[in-house]
């Protein structure tokens, strides 16, 4: 099954990715969009691809890799997580490398995975949480049709700090 448009292609994680996850997962200017504590290893993404499984319903989520169209470069990922069956819902987060930021490819590739989501996982919503200083990521999920829907107080810890975090959601009418 080919998930693509003229930007993106969304694909399954290959062996070929463990460097592009490895910095994804350990990327130092985004502490709040992991919800790991240490840092992810080279041999831990190794086995993570080596046993993945695209079966969201048996795992509860799915990752997908972020490849640019014109150059075929693995330039992100993007997640569905906390994936509930029975409700028809999923959480979605999106992670673009910072040398292919401002480009379109988050855009393209949020609304290829709203679209599989809705038709393919017969998914009723997404919903997204945002860190409330993360003015980009909060823009693109507007972009991308999400509504804000709530508000998370003290919801994320960096160090002594705390920050709160913003809900939004997209529903799909199928």
């Amino acid at each position: 099954m080919k998930i693509n448009n003229d930007l993106v292609a969304l694909r399954a994680p290959e062996p070929g990715d463990v460097d592009a996850l490895f910095r994804h997962e350990n990327a130092p200017e985004s502490p709040d969009a992991t919800l790991t504590c240490a840092p992810v290893s080279r041999r831990m993404l190794e086995r993570y691809v080596e046993n993945y499984s695209a079966d969201i319903a048996d795992t509860g989520s799915l990752r997908l890799m972020v490849v640019a169209a014109d150059s075929g470069r693995t330039v992100g990922s993007v997640d569905l997580y906390d994936h509930n069956s029975r409700d028809r819902r999923a959480y979605v987060a999106i992670y673009i490398e910072e040398s292919a930021r401002r480009r379109g490819y988050g855009l393209a590739a949020l609304g290829l995975l709203c679209t599989y989501a809705s038709e393919t996982l017969g998914l009723h919503q997404l919903a997204a949480e945002i860190a409330v200083g993360n003015a980009p990521s909060r823009g693109l999920f507007a972009k991308a049709g999400f509504k804000t829907c709530g508000r998370l107080r003290s919801w994320l810890r960096t160090g002594r700090r705390y920050s709160d975090v913003i809900i939004c959601q997209r529903l799909f009418f199928n």
